[in-house]
């Protein structure tokens, strides 16, 4: 039999092939790599850049200006198309690839796909060491590369063309396997990139990857029914697999059958809209109050696709209950048994799908006397977030607060926003009531600094027609402003809004809470001591962002404010408000913590603010447990 075969090198083998793949779930199909991004150098310009130019019409092509960022963004596209979709990264060998660690830490921790494409050193070893090759005497095939192994979830070094077949094949397996999908990196020697090979045409054929929906073991299920049955304080909390699954409907109608209420980690929020009767707001450390109460007084923790991170679970402080269990649906084995939890393994929709028809039939309801309770707590919860929003003098500078009350004045379904790192995160997850499934986008499984630009312009790709919101405070701005450029360049309507209060007020009010002194995170000038307590630095970021093309409206009151974020929301250009909040020394002014977190605070000490940090430390401590 002869096998049809075309003469490419291994770049414009590997852009072609990836423009053919697909997914589909629920009888939708997607494209899987949408586009890819790229900043080229000698690692990479003759070789996927070459092929990116010679299969322009297959593969769109967007330039970055920093490598992370491009993972950012391409992670940011990922989680607002449902992980059905991603997009490619490509960079140079050197510090182009290892500029790429971080973004893929971020996508492998939350469970995000995207494909990593760096150069690499040349395979062949035409002369030792070349330019930017990390010498190791024990080992010749090691390359700076090696250091995206850990937060890759597939990775392969393409050192012979042919090679390239099975490799790209395991990394589309990766990218569209719900339970093990993140970064998957293909590492590029730049001689081999640029290789020729006759490659057989069937392998660029289309070819679907179907997103699995696995159901429940029936054994397991029914322990589960049985479980939930026996449950007099059940609470159900809804992670980030509830959104990755799309099961935000099959939630609720769990939730209304059973009368259950459900509190969210940062990743599920807006699994409930904030108006659902059932949905009782954040959990854990930036949690509601009562949501928390209930997760004290819980005898049955339902968790749907959540990791149970330290943030939900109070550092192992929270569910106080004695005689508390965990029934854990999640599509990944490892989560479902934590917490020396009940496993039930099977995708959220379909499991909670599963689980309301068998209670219907039981016509199983949680006690009125319970209901009326939360009922009557998220009531009050409601009143304290009403007068974080209040505002009394327009004409002064806003609280933070204050910014996301105005913010909610004007948003409806239709917005987005994204943060990931500083006070916000706390804020939001307390006080913002979200309207739709996609609205609320925190990353706070790797709370990177410097995500929130760049991913709004992945999220503004994938919902081109929506409002897209990036805050960020003045640190995390700092961190990583150069996608403005990008967002310039191709006309990608972003509104960033840019809070300023002059350093990383959320990690100076951790730690004045534990003994610090907010030492060393105020963006302030030396004073005679040497600490960074004198008059705060005279930068002026909105006129950073606007020296990057963006337009800038700089707001000194709430009735500016109110005014910027309407017309911001209505631009069809890249838009920035700029706002320096009223408290500058304190974190937001929003409701404290309603739940601890664990920061190791010195053992021993002189001074009494560690002293007296570590007293209070030790309190809490004595409250963790071990749930088996």
């Amino acid at each position: 039999m002869t096998v049809q075969t075309t003469r490419l090198t291994v770049a414009q083998a590997l852009v072609r092939f990836l423009a053919a793949q697909y997914t589909e779930r629920d009888g939708v199909r997607r494209r899987l790599i949408g586009a890819t991004w790229g900043i080229f150098g000698h690692g990479n310009v003759a070789g996927i850049g070459q092929a990116l130019v010679e299969h322009a019409e297959e593969m769109p092509y967007h330039q970055g200006r920093n490598e992370q960022a491009m993972v950012h963004a391409a992670v940011g596209y990922a989680r607002q198309s449902g992980r059905l979709s991603t997009h490619a990264v490509t960079t140079s060998i050197g510090p182009g690839a290892t500029n790429l660690v971080t973004g893929a830490a971020l996508a492998t921790i939350n469970h995000l796909p995207v494909l990593l494409l760096p150069g690499d050193t040349f395979a062949t070893r035409p002369a030792d060491p070349v330019l930017q090759q990390l010498e190791v005497p024990y080992a010749g095939d090691v390359s700076v590369n090696d250091c995206l192994r850990p937060v890759s979830k597939y990775f392969d070094r393409i050192t012979r063309p042919e090679a390239l077949i099975p490799s790209a094949l395991s990394a589309m397996r990766v990218l569209t396997d719900p339970v093990e999908t993140g970064a998957v990196t293909l590492a590029l020697p730049q001689d081999v990139q640029a290789e020729a090979y006759d490659w057989p045409e069937e392998f660029f054929a289309e070819r679907v990857w179907t997103v699995r929906r696995p159901g429940a073991d029936p054994t397991e299920h029914a322990e589960a029914v049985r479980t939930i049955r026996a449950a007099k304080r059940p609470l159900v909390i809804a992670g980030g697999g509830v959104h990755h699954s799309r099961a935000e409907g099959a939630l609720a109608e769990f939730a209304e059958a059973t009368g259950i209420p459900v509190a969210s980690t940062q990743a599920g929020k807006g699994s409930l809209r904030h108006d659902h009767p059932q949905d009782v707001g954040g959990v854990g450390h930036t949690g509601t109050a009562t949501a928390d109460e209930l997760a004290r007084t819980a005898d049955l923790v339902i968790g749907v696709g959540t990791r149970y991170t330290d943030f939900t679970t109070a550092s192992g402080t929270l569910f106080s209950n004695p005689d508390v269990r965990f029934l854990n649906l999640n599509i990944a084995p490892f989560d479902g048994h934590k917490l020396a939890g009940q496993p039930l393994v099977a995708d959220a929709r379909s499991g909670l799908q599963e689980l309301t028809e068998a209670l219907r039939m039981h016509a199983h309801r949680v006690a009125g006397t319970y209901a009326t309770e939360y009922t009557e707590d998220k009531e009050r919860w409601e009143q304290r977030v009403d007068a974080c929003y209040e505002v009394a003098e327009p004409d002064t500078r806003p609280t933070q607060p204050q910014v996301l009350g105005a913010l909610d004045e004007i948003a409806d379904e239709s917005d987005i926003l994204i943060n990931a790192a500083g006070s916000l995160p706390g804020d939001l997850h307390k006080l913002w009531r979200t309207r739709s499934p996609d609205q609320y986008h925190l990353e706070y499984g790797y709370s990177c600094m410097g995500y929130e630009i760049p991913a709004a312009i992945g999220v503004k790709m994938a919902a081109p027609d929506r409002p897209v919101w990036a805050l960020v405070g003045d640190g995390t701005y700092l961190m990583m402003p150069t996608e403005l450029v990008t967002a310039v360049q191709e006309g990608i309507a972003i509104k960033v809004l840019i809070i300023q209060n002059h350093g990383y007020a959320s990690i100076g009010g951790l730690s004045d809470s534990v003994g610090g002194e907010r030492f060393g995170t105020a963006y302030r000038y030396p004073a005679e001591d040497g600490s960074y307590t004198g008059p705060p630095l005279p930068v002026d970021l909105a006129a950073n962002a606007a020296s990057l093309g963006m337009r800038v409206l700089r707001a000194k009151t709430v009735r500016d404010l109110r005014e910027a974020l309407a017309e911001a929301r209505a631009a069809d250009t890249p838009t920035c408000v700029y706002v320096e909040t009223q408290t500058a020394d304190t974190v937001s002014g929003a409701p404290p913590a309603q739940a601890w977190w664990d920061v190791p605070v010195a053992e021993t000490a002189t001074r009494p603010s560690a002293v007296k940090a570590r007293e209070l430390y030790e309190r809490h401590v004595s409250t963790r447990r071990r749930h088996l």
